[in-house]
């Protein structure tokens, strides 16, 4: 009999209609995909990415922010959930909320974003606009792992896409949302597979070696 071991624990935090989070959840109905969506967290109730969960049979929490007079108090609900449901892995998935310094180094080195740009470039929103704006000839998007500044950490895949002359923003947005869709799947599966060196702020993805992985064996 061969021995498989058991997939890692992905928490998805969002606020709205969970396209990338659609993503993650065709990803890992894969039974070769090396994770799982053990819980689907919304700052928002009854957002679509909710329902998109439910369909696919994932447990589901609303944490409204809200409800809590602090930042850091909201983010500390979020985490113990996130820690009862046994999520060793968060991804953000169109989550609207920045999050708070000591939220984020609980998860260091285990939590992703997906943005709608080439990083560095167009921190923030309306990314799309701007690119337009500003001219640029390739547009895209990048999975990177969260640090405490906005938009920044190590970069674990990126995507581009030529910006058309014909373009205005919803069409780049949606050439882009197909990329998006395609990589963040890619870059999880990266992290959980310990094919992710973080040197300073670059992040060097490595061939697979022996014993590697974000997963605790005896977990």
């Amino acid at each position: 009999m061969t021995f498989r071991p058991a997939k890692a624990k992905v928490g998805v935090l969002v606020s709205g209609r969970g396209s990338n989070l659609q993503a993650l959840l065709d990803a890992a109905a894969d039974p070769a995909f090396p994770a799982e969506i053990g819980l689907v967290l919304s700052n928002v109730p009854g957002v679509y990415a909710l329902e998109r969960a439910a369909r696919a049979g994932v447990p589901t929490r609303v944490i409204e922010h809200k409800d809590f007079a602090s930042r850091d108090a909201f983010d500390a609900a979020m985490d113990a959930a996130l820690r009862e449901a046994g999520v060793e892995i968060v991804c953000l998935a169109g989550f609207m909320r920045l999050l708070s310094a000591g939220f984020v180094s609980g998860w260091a080195g285990r939590m992703l974003n997906i943005h709608p740009a080439l990083l560095p470039s167009f921190k923030g929103l309306h990314t799309h606009r701007r690119a337009i704006e500003a001219g640029v000839k390739l547009h895209g998007c990048t999975v990177h792992l969260v640090t405490p500044e906005l938009d920044d950490g190590p970069i674990l895949a990126q995507a581009a896409v030529p910006v058309l002359a014909s373009d205005d923003e919803d069409s780049l947005a949606a050439r882009v949302l197909a990329e998006e869709h395609r990589i963040y799947p890619l870059a999880l599966r990266l992290l959980v597979e310990g094919r992710v060196r973080v040197d300073g702020n670059r992040a060097v993805v490595d061939a697979p070696g022996p014993g590697e992985g974000i997963r605790n064996p005896e977990m």
